[in-house]
């Protein structure tokens, strides 16, 4: 049997037909209220992501982050990069390099949000559910160890909103911040169907 790997010339991607039949300028009716939960975070947002070391240390970094509705609006995808794209090299540790991907959908059975979120640099991914709480998007799941995860949007206004990543090492007894982002919304639009 012959073991040979057939290579065929990779075809050129149309990024724009791309982007048109992915990206969508609104949500799908089919959501009814429940757009309104995530709806909020479509456009791009600028980011101070402070990180929180286990020898206590901090470390701040600026991000950006894109949020669009996309598959005819039934969910939110957004694109988490930091290091800003201007500020990104080669050199950068596997650990302090996010490039990657959620997407957001509405399970309509149980009334919420389910996140799948991917960064294929460090190989991270991580589901979680989201639930309208008070004022509060609270998303909970568990990291890769089997400990509890909570990741929260929170004191959330029109151009600006907080952000932070919780762990518990003792089923939800205690919780301890592993990561808090500060965001300010950018007003340059993303692409837009």
């Amino acid at each position: 049997m012959n073991n040979q790997v057939v290579s065929a010339q990779q075809p050129k991607v149309n990024s724009n037909a791309f982007i048109e039949a992915l990206i969508f300028n609104q949500p799908s009716a089919e959501l009814g209220d429940a757009a309104s939960v995530s709806g909020w975070l479509v456009g791009s947002w600028q980011v101070d992501a402070t990180d929180y070391l286990p020898d206590h240390s901090r470390k701040t970094i600026r991000g950006e982050w894109h949020f669009a509705w996309v598959l005819e609006g039934r969910a939110i995808q957004d694109l988490w990069i930091a290091p800003r794209r201007s500020e990104r090299s080669s050199s950068l540790s596997h650990d302090q390099n996010r490039y990657g991907s959620t997407i957001r959908f509405y399970d309509q059975a149980d009334k919420s949000w389910k996140i799948n979120w991917f960064n294929p640099v460090s190989g991270n991914h991580t589901q979680l559910v989201g639930t309208k709480q008070g004022n509060d998007i609270v998303q909970n799941g568990k990291n890769a160890e089997g400990n509890l995860i909570r990741w929260v949007f929170t004191d959330i206004k029109p151009d600006t909103f907080r952000w932070y990543g919780e762990v518990s090492y003792d089923k939800g007894k205690t919780w301890q911040l592993e990561v808090e982002f500060l965001a300010q919304r950018q007003k340059t639009e993303i692409l837009s169907k």
